[in-house]
């Protein structure tokens, strides 16, 4: 089976979100980013999608569908799924995860088949899949940016320490963009 790749974009400052839970900052180039062998490469290694709820709403679900970047299964873990499924076709599907964070990765691990599986949003799924050691690359991408205040990616992580092999650094017009793999 695939590996399971974390990320999200953070600030300077180690934000994913500002005190408001706003994002915009964080993604001012989300439209140019389209097309760019950086995107490219993401969406050729993505079998399947895990992603949280609050992650899951900040759009329109129903536009998912022929817009959003992974045409692939998504799995949300949530333990509150919409009344009325938002569209889907053969490529996208949603599945809705009530269980724990291990059951949602098994789930998309079998969706993805030999692909990865992006866990592409929640602070909260991220921090729950690296304390259980479900996560095997972290993608962290940092722009130049200090929100100040906001939700930190790390903010509730064991002390106990994950140990990580630096994979790939690059730039990717105003972002950096740093891989890791976890060392097992």
């Amino acid at each position: 089976m695939g590996t399971v790749i974390a990320g999200m974009t953070m600030s300077l400052d180690g934000f994913v979100a500002d005190a408001s839970g706003r994002v915009d900052r964080l993604y001012p180039d989300l439209e140019a980013l389209q097309g760019t062998a950086y995107m490219n490469a993401a969406i050729a290694q993505t079998g399947a999608v895990l992603m949280g709820r609050k992650t899951f709403e900040m759009g329109d679900p129903d536009s998912f569908v022929g817009n959003y970047e992974f045409q692939v299964p998504i799995f949300v873990l949530t333990h509150h799924p919409p009344r009325t499924p938002p569209k889907q076709d053969e490529h996208l599907t949603f599945t809705f995860v009530s269980g724990s964070v291990s059951s949602a990765i098994e789930q998309a691990k079998s969706a993805a088949g030999e692909k990865a599986v992006q866990v592409v949003g929640g602070a909260s799924v991220i921090q729950q899949l690296l304390r259980a050691g479900l996560v095997d690359e972290l993608h962290i991408d940092v722009m130049p940016v200090l929100l100040g205040d906001g939700l930190r990616l790390f903010a509730n992580i064991d002390a106990e320490p994950i140990p990580f092999e630096k994979i790939d650094v690059q730039d990717v017009g105003a972002r950096t963009s740093l891989r890791f793999r976890v060392v097992r």
